[in-house]
């Protein structure tokens, strides 16, 4: 049977979000909420999982906005800061949970959070440092599911102590996601594509191999952050090109600098520009807050 997903932009914007701290232009002054934009993430409800794709500086903010306060697992793109830094706060989900938070990334992203967050893997912790476990992945297809035979333990000035649930059977409940490999410039990053839903953002380069795992989307989420090229992310021209050849029914842009117009203009420039060159997919860029469906 087929599993229904949805899809919440947690955040649409670059690493700098938007407005950008001190500019004065036409988007950054713009009190239309679509422009707006923490930096880039995904929550994706899928089979009755919730799952985080990404967990930037914003990661608080975005949580608390859109009330959400469980989840099953958490996806990395890469290892770039805007995409990271919040892991730290994943603290309140192992006090709420008592659950360690399931965390799915790349070696070469295991081996940035050692550095980063070296509190978080020392033998002995701080009290109070954050509980992950780490399931390395890379393109194949990997399975998120639960786990309910053991809770973290609270211990006041200690910190938290793994404890067996006594007769707790494992959640069989599961769901595969389909990873799919592009380029950040030269780094490998990896978009994610659950059931009709894909959500790639900070490439500027697929394998024409990837683009298999592509077919028959529903919707499909692409990065872009300038009409110009840009040395790590697709331009506008590249992202409609590739939103043409894989010919999902809607594609929407994501991670947007304040370098393309309001929004309304952008739907507008967007509309005319897909005309001009046939495309066959509705392409609109996404927003914080929207809520995609499959």
């Amino acid at each position: 049977m087929k599993k229904t997903v949805k899809l919440t932009f947690m955040g649409t914007g670059t690493s700098q979000g938007v407005p950008i701290i001190g500019c004065t232009c036409p988007v950054c002054r713009s009190q239309d909420p679509r422009d707006k934009r923490f930096r880039s993430s995904a929550y994706v409800e899928y089979g009755g999982m919730a799952i985080l794709v990404d967990a930037g500086p914003d990661f608080r903010s975005q949580m608390l906005r859109a009330g959400i306060g469980h989840l099953d697992a958490i996806l990395l793109t890469h290892n770039h800061k805007d995409h990271t830094g919040g892991l730290d706060d994943v603290r309140s989900l192992n006090y709420i949970d008592r659950k360690a938070v399931e965390i799915f990334c790349e070696p070469l992203v295991l081996d940035t959070l050692k550095r980063e967050y070296a509190y978080a893997f020392e033998e002995v912790k701080y009290p109070g440092a954050p509980e992950w476990n780490i399931h390395l992945i890379d393109e194949q297809p990997f399975t998120v599911k639960r786990n309910s035979g053991y809770e973290l333990e609270w211990v006041h000035d200690v910190g938290y102590r793994y404890r067996p649930i006594e007769g707790a059977v494992p959640d069989v409940e599961e769901v595969t996601v389909v990873p799919v490999r592009g380029f950040h410039g030269q780094m490998p990053v990896l978009g994610f594509r659950f059931g009709s839903i894909a959500y790639l953002t900070d490439m500027s380069r697929i394998e024409e191999s990837e683009l298999a795992k592509l077919r028959g989307l529903d919707h499909l989420t692409l990065n872009t952050v300038s009409y110009r090229p840009h040395h790590s992310h697709f331009s506008l021209d590249q992202a409609l090109e590739l939103a043409d050849r894989i010919g999902a029914g809607h594609t929407w842009l994501t991670h947007l600098s304040h370098t393309f117009p309001t929004y309304d203009c952008f739907c507008e420039d967007l509309a005319s520009l897909c005309a001009a060159r046939g495309i066959r997919s509705t392409v609109l860029p996404a927003y914080d807050g929207l809520i995609l469906e499959a």
